[in-house]
């Protein structure tokens, strides 16, 4: 069943492509396609966390700033 959703090809050397099966088999995803999306977005969520991290210490930093 051919699905509306956009594609892409990536190209990744041996070591990345067996570090993609090994979590695929690892964590049973039916595809490399699912596993390499979950790892996306596992690490677009890491990536917000840290962004939401070094904003909140910059607010703290800026708040202490003012302070002293």
């Amino acid at each position: 069943m051919p699905t509306e959703k956009p594609r892409y090809t990536i190209i990744v050397d041996e070591e990345m492509l067996k570090q993609i099966d090994d979590f695929r088999f690892e964590n049973r995803y039916p595809s490399r396609s699912a596993a390499t999306l979950e790892l996306i977005r596992l690490g677009m969520e890491q990536i917000k966390k840290e962004q939401a991290e070094a904003k909140k210490v910059q607010k703290n930093k800026s708040s202490n700033d003012e302070t002293e």
